[in-house]
């Protein structure tokens, strides 16, 4: 199996693969399996680097690095979980389709900017976020030629508490905002106090033992049963009598 960290090409220009995957054509019928159902080609080895393939090309591509190619407004585009294991994406603007992050494939010439624009492309002007530098990975890989300073496709190591780990800059970015709730959430319970039943704050939900190696549960304290103050004031009289 592949690395998922490529050789970078000369100067640093990226992988191998990835001027094959910026070039190669896109959505047209596979020239083997044209007349299968859904042969359009889709797909792109990074092992390989030739011609995009279609969904029945894979067999001949086992435990190869593919990704699916995408369209978006008439323009290819990567998803960001597949395509940031390969290479690093920072100062690439990332948008938001079908609930999925993808990048561009190549340029996206804008003639004319929105009023307001402040920040664009450096190669093709397509107005951007603040934050970022460039459209599309093709834009990356030519300011990249320019000699821009400071770019890279090489993916950096990023250490963790346990182990070392392989991603670019928009890995926490790509977690889904519900599950990065839930994790947050999971946490502040753990940290919550829990009160025993000898009056003992305890945390991270542990249990206390009695000298007796006895286990005493946990419990929160309960709340309060509601005393109507109104009819405890009431008392009953003696029955009297209507009068005619």
């Amino acid at each position: 199996m592949v690395s998922p960290i490529s050789r970078m090409g000369n100067n640093d220009l990226g992988p191998p693969w990835l001027k094959p995957m910026l070039r190669a054509s896109y959505f047209n019928p596979c020239s083997i399996h044209g007349d299968s159902n859904k042969s359009e080609c889709n797909m792109f080895c990074l092992d390989c680097m030739g011609t995009a393939l279609c969904s029945y090309c894979l067999i001949n591509h086992k435990d190869h690095r593919v990704v699916q190619i995408r369209r978006s407004s008439y323009h290819n585009v990567v998803r960001v979980n597949e395509i940031q294991k390969y290479i690093d994406i920072s100062c690439v603007q990332t948008y938001i389709i079908n609930s999925a992050k993808i990048v561009f494939l190549n340029e996206r010439p804008q003639p004319r900017p929105g009023k307001g624009v402040t920040n664009t492309c450096e190669i093709c002007c397509r107005s951007l976020l603040d934050s970022f530098r460039f459209c599309s990975l093709g834009c990356k890989l030519g300011a990249m030629k320019r000699g821009v300073p400071d770019l890279t496709f090489t993916l950096r190591m990023k250490h963790n508490r346990d182990s070392f780990h392989v991603g670019s800059e928009s890995d926490e970015s790509s977690t889904p905002k519900k599950i990065q709730r839930t994790l947050m959430f999971n946490r502040s319970m753990v940290d919550s106090p829990a009160i025993s039943s000898d009056g003992h704050y305890k945390y991270g939900g542990e249990r206390s033992y009695s000298s007796g190696d006895e286990a005493i549960t946990n419990i929160s304290p309960g709340t309060p049963p509601i005393f109507n103050h109104r009819n405890a004031r009431r008392r009953k009289g003696i029955p009297h009598r209507a009068p005619f």
